[in-house]
């Protein structure tokens, strides 16, 4: 059954030296923003940035119309990140009526994200897992191409698709701070959090209707993040079975 109705949307962004992305992301949460028929607040949290990051979010955000928050962290961890971003809107909005969507600095999200996620949780959803899609290719031999989109496909097509994005999950605020939140992990932080809901019985609503573009570079953030499996398919052995 749906829960409480919500009023708020809060969006995070985690961004560790993310001055190439950022503008873009901004953007593409703005535009998503504008199609909700609920307040939207991005919170932007830079943390141990050593580049530009702070400068691009100053100078985006004077075109923008969007409610955001700047933070600054030195924890030097994606989860712990993410967290403090959660605490922020938490304290913004009422948890029971407040939706969290969770996105990453080096990704766009479409027009539709906020919406339809907004209506996965009107028909009751209390999680929602969407997918992502690689921006550009260019950078990548056609076999890791090939290989990424067969095995994705392969785990999509199976009825929940299985994957899990930081860059692209949303989730009931009252559920967030009943099982904890994201831990303040370096790595896999969206991995656990979905492991700890469905722990606590949660159901995960996994959306094909959401995908998020994601960067394709080679060098990632996050350790073993979504940069390193790239790498390990350029490098490691054709999977075809």
């Amino acid at each position: 059954m749906p829960g409480a109705a919500l009023t708020a949307v809060g969006v995070l962004i985690p961004a560790r030296d993310e001055a190439d992305y950022l503008a873009g992301c901004l953007r593409s949460v703005a535009v998503a923003a504008a199609a909700s028929d609920l307040p939207v607040r991005a919170v932007v949290v830079l943390d141990s940035c050593t580049d530009e990051s702070a400068t691009v979010v100053d100078e985006v955000a004077t075109e923008l119309a969007l409610d955001l928050v700047v933070l600054t962290s030195s924890a030097g961890s994606v989860g712990a990140a993410r967290r403090a971003g959660a605490r922020e809107l938490l304290r913004w909005s009422d948890p029971a009526h407040l939706w969290l969507a969770s996105t990453d600095a080096d990704s766009a999200v479409p027009a539709h994200w906020l919406t339809r996620q907004l209506r996965h949780a009107a028909d009751g959803a209390d999680l929602v897992a969407g997918t992502v899609e690689v921006e550009d290719w260019s950078q990548w031999p056609r076999q890791t191409r090939a290989t990424y989109e067969r095995q994705y496909a392969r785990h999509t097509e199976l009825e929940g698709h299985g994957h899990v994005h930081g860059a692209n999950l949303g989730i009931r605020g009252d559920v967030y701070r009943r099982i904890g939140g994201f831990a303040p992990a370096a790595r896999n932080e969206d991995v656990e959090l979905i492991s700890r809901a469905r722990r606590h019985g949660v159901e995960v609503t996994w959306a094909l209707d959401l995908a998020v573009s994601t960067s394709s570079r080679r060098i990632g953030r996050a350790p073993n993040g979504f940069a390193g499996h790239l790498v390990g398919l350029a490098t490691g052995p054709d999977e075809t079975s």
